[in-house]
């Protein structure tokens, strides 16, 4: 079977991932806000390095509960920063609380996250041809500015082309993969 040239095939999380996951279309606002906050977190490390330690990040984030994760005080910011098991990067972790609060503000404009993120697109998947991908794009660029005009951190546009990428509104499968297809219209 083949896979996109990405892929470290060594790594059964890493398949796993690919195979099952990346560029399936998401529209569950949990799911969305799980992918936006790893995605924040992996910025300057390998993706590989999040999916080993995101079941940590599941339990340490309370299964990335938006609601809660909103109202995390300075005593569940310390706890974090200790918690060896994830990544314990104290502005990622603040980060992560005030974007949990624009995810909701968000969430009450629009009925949803979904709602809101799918729109740049009219609900539409992107599907890609690229020989070469890009780090960024002009619809990564207009979603970055976007949220971080609402205040949002840790959201530029190279960090918002992978979320566009994990949650399916992109689909960069290359074209000799096996996931290439399945997300058509």
């Amino acid at each position: 079977m083949k896979r996109c040239r990405w892929v470290d095939e060594k790594s059964d999380i890493y398949v796993k991932y690919h195979d099952e996951e990346w560029g399936v279309p998401k529209y569950d606002d949990r799911e969305l806000f799980e992918l936006l906050v790893l995605e924040s977190f992996q910025a300057g490390l390998s993706w590989l390095t999040i999916l080993k330690r995101r079941e940590d990040f599941r339990k340490a984030f309370d299964n990335f509960d938006v609601i809660k994760v909103s109202n995390y005080n300075q005593e569940k910011v310390e706890e974090l920063v200790n918690n060896e098991k994830i990544i314990r990067c104290r502005g990622k972790i603040t980060s992560t609380i005030n974007n949990a609060k624009i995810f909701r503000q968000i969430q009450k404009e629009y009925g949803s996250f979904s709602n809101y993120i799918w729109g740049f697109t009219d609900n539409k998947i992107i599907q890609n041809e690229f020989d070469q991908l890009p780090v960024s794009t002009p619809l990564s660029d207009k979603i970055s500015k976007d949220l971080k005009k609402r205040g949002m951190k840790y959201v530029g546009t190279v960090i918002i082309y992978s979320y566009l990428q994990a949650i399916g509104i992109v689909n960069d499968h290359e074209k000799n993969c096996f996931r290439y297809n399945k997300n058509k219209d």
